[in-house]
């Protein structure tokens, strides 16, 4: 089963997507992270990511693979009326999370607070017990 989330994020903004559970028997893999500007007459340069711990208040500025919490990132550039534009983005599919998840954006542009939308598509998965504790205690060694 497939669960999808969408939005439109402000500059610096992190946004919860809730998805634990009371028992963390069910499983969230990301399958798709889509990104897409809010207006073409906008010039648009940031860097959105999915974490599975709080960021903090304000958007992480830069993109670290290194970091065990990511588990999507996207770079879009945007000039006005989409004449140049790119759009790369990056998951990590083969993590499992059964806890909330922070969606953030980072605006790179000089001068500009534009928004940027956003398109998650999850894969649902059914763990065991053994699974569901692996997954909730990385979460919590991630918040550390």
């Amino acid at each position: 089963m497939m669960k999808t989330f969408r939005g439109k994020l402000a500059d610096t903004e992190v946004r919860t997507i809730r998805l634990s559970t009371n028992n963390g028997l069910t499983g969230y893999k990301i399958k798709k992270f889509q990104l897409i500007g809010v207006d073409a007459n906008t010039a648009y340069e940031g860097i959105v990511q999915v974490h599975s711990v709080d960021p903090g208040e304000t958007a992480p500025d830069a993109i670290n693979f290194e970091d065990p919490t990511i588990l999507a990132a996207g770079i879009i550039q945007m000039t006005v009326n989409n004449q140049d534009s790119a759009f790369d983005t990056v998951v990590f599919d083969d993590k499992v999370i059964n806890q909330d998840i922070f969606v953030s954006h980072d605006e790179k542009s000089a001068g500009a607070d534009a928004a940027v939308n956003y398109y998650l598509e999850l894969e649902q998965v059914k763990l065991d017990l053994n699974e569901a504790t692996v997954a909730t205690l990385k979460d919590m060694r991630g918040r550390e």
